[in-house]
C-alpha cells in the first residue's frame, strides 16, 4: 500500500469512527481498492497547460523577481504570445530557420520596420537565453542569427532658436515648466509625469527612471525660476508636479470662467484631480500645440527635448560619461545614439583635443 493510499485511508477512518460509522476500516478498503490514489501536488499544475503557455508564464516570473516593471513584463507578455501564435510550434521545436522565416514575414507581409523586427528578435533572445540558462532546452536557436542591419537616420536636436521660440509659444507658466524641466534635466516623458513636488530640494529632482531605477537630475536657473511661477499659481492639494485635471464634469460652473483660457485651468484646485498625475498623451498634445504656434517646421515631441539636453550638455564640455550618466543611460553607447554633432563640431573638437 503506497503512502498516499494509507495516509487517505487513516484520515478518512478518523472521520468515520469520530462519526459513530462501525467497520470503518473494511468499509473504506472496499472503496479504495477499486482506485488507485496519489497525492495532488502543490506545484503549479503543469500538464494540462499548454507548453508555451507554462514556459512564458515561467519566464515571466523570473523577471517579476528579477525586479522588471509591470510595463516591461507586460511588453514581454504581448511581443511572444504574438510570436507563437504566429509560428505554431512548441519553443522546444523552434529552429533557427523558423525564427528567421518569421521575422522575414513580418518585414516583408506585415511591412514592420527592420527596427520593430530586431525588437521581436531581441525579446525572442532574452527569452530563449533564460531557457538555455536555466537547461529548459539545449541549445538557444537565435543564437547564430545577426542583428537586422537597418539604415541609421541621425536624429535631430533643437537648435537654441528653436528652443527660445517653443518657450515665446507656451501661454502660461505651467507650459514653460514643462519646457524648462524636461531641458535641464533630460527626463523621459515617463519620468517627467511621476514627479512629485516632495521630491524636488533647491535644484535637483529625484526621477523614478526605467526599470524602477531612481536617479537625481538638477535643475538649472531657467528651470527654477519657471517652476518657482507655476507652483506660486496652483492652489491644489496635489502632490504632483504636474497634476492632472482639465475635467469640465466635475464643475461646470467654475469650468464657464476657463472658457477663454483653458489652459490656465490648473489655477482651480476643483479642475485638479485630486491625487493622479498628468498622462504621457497629455505632454505630447502640448507639443503638438507648441510647434504649431512657434510655426516650427521641424518635429517637436518630448523625447526630442532629452535629446537636445544631451547635445546642449556636450557641446559645452561635459564628459559623455557625465551626459549618460544624467540620461540614466547604462552603456555610453547608448548615449551617442542621442548625440546630434555635426561635421564642423566634430573637427573643431579633434583640434582641441587630438595631438
Amino acid at each position: 500500500m503506497n503512502d498516499a493510499r494509507e495516509t487517505l485511508r487513516q484520515e478518512l477512518c478518523m472521520i468515520l469512527i469520530k462519526n459513530g460509522v462501525p467497520n470503518a476500516d473494511i468499509e473504506i478498503d472496499a472503496i479504495l481498492g477499486e482506485y488507485e490514489v496519489q497525492k495532488r501536488t502543490t506545484e503549479i499544475a503543469l500538464l494540462s497547460e499548454d507548453r508555451n503557455e507554462y514556459l512564458l508564464k515561467k519566464f515571466l516570473t523570473a523577471k517579476i523577481v528579477k525586479g522588471c516593471t509591470d510595463r516591461t513584463i507586460q511588453h514581454y507578455r504581448q511581443y511572444l504570445q504574438f510570436i507563437f501564435d504566429r509560428m505554431h510550434k512548441t519553443v522546444d521545436d523552434i529552429t533557427p530557420d523558423d525564427i528567421r522565416y518569421y521575422l522575414a514575414v513580418r518585414q516583408k507581409k506585415d511591412g514592420i520596420t527592420k527596427i520593430s523586427a530586431n525588437n521581436e528578435l531581441l525579446v525572442l533572445r532574452t527569452f530563449f537565453n533564460y531557457l538555455t540558462a536555466e537547461e529548459i532546452i539545449a541549445r538557444n536557436p537565435t543564437l547564430n542569427i545577426d542583428r537586422i542591419k537597418g539604415k541609421k537616420k541621425k536624429k535631430k536636436a533643437f537648435t537654441e532658436i528653436e528652443v527660445e521660440q517653443l518657450r515665446e509659444a507656451a501661454q502660461n507658466a505651467r507650459e514653460k515648466a514643462i519646457i524648462d524641466t524636461l531641458l535641464s534635466t533630460g527626463c523621459r516623458v515617463s519620468e517627467l509625469i511621476r514627479i512629485k513636488i516632495s521630491e524636488i530640494s533647491n535644484d535637483r529632482i529625484v526621477v523614478h527612471g526605467k526599470g524602477e531605477k531612481d536617479r537625481m537630475a538638477y535643475l538649472n536657473a531657467k528651470a527654477m525660476i519657471s517652476l518657482s511661477r507655476y507652483l506660486s499659481e496652483r492652489t491644489d492639494d496635489n502632490p504632483y508636479l504636474f497634476p492632472g485635471g482639465y475635467n469640465r464634469q466635475n464643475n461646470k460652473e467654475i469650468w464657464k470662467k476657463y472658457q477663454s483660457t483653458k489652459s490656465n485651468w490648473y489655477k482651480d484646485s476643483s479642475l485638479v484631480t485630486p491625487d493622479t498625475h498628468i498622462d504621457a498623451g497629455t505632454v505630447e498634445q502640448l507639443m503638438r500645440r507648441l510647434k504649431k504656434r512657434a510655426g516650427l517646421e521641424c518635429g517637436v515631441y518630448p523625447h526630442k527635448f532629452r535629446r537636445t539636453c544631451a547635445t546642449m550638455a556636450l557641446r559645452r564640455g561635459m564628459p559623455i560619461e557625465q551626459v549618460s550618466k544624467m540620461l540614466g543611460h547604462e552603456s555610453i553607447e547608448t548615449t551617442q545614439i542621442y548625440l546630434d554633432l555635426n561635421e564642423d563640431e566634430l573637427e573643431q573638437a579633434h583640434k582641441k583635443y587630438v595631438i
